[in-house]
């Protein structure tokens, strides 16, 4: 199964994607997304700096706005 990187405040997305079953990994560092299918992100800290460094290959998916349901329709689509 794929692995998904989660920012940590998304508990109600790591849940339904852990109900999917994906495995899910705690994005906390840059690193955590290497090797990573898919990350998941708040949003809230996206390019503070103006700075863009590529760590993973996989898609990126921002759950601002987004229901955890909505955002397991993102990963599902980004993933086939």
């Amino acid at each position: 199964m794929a692995k998904i990187a989660v920012e940590q405040s998304l508990t109600n997305v790591k849940e339904a994607l852990e109900g999917k079953g994906y495995q899910v990994i705690p994005l906390k560092t840059h690193n955590d997304a290497q090797g990573c299918d898919c990350c998941v992100i708040t949003g809230g800290d996206e390019n503070v700096m103006g700075i863009q460094n590529v760590v993973t290959q996989g898609p990126v998916i921002d759950a601002r706005g987004l229901n955890a349901n909505q955002v397991c329709e993102a990963v599902d689509s980004q993933l086939r």
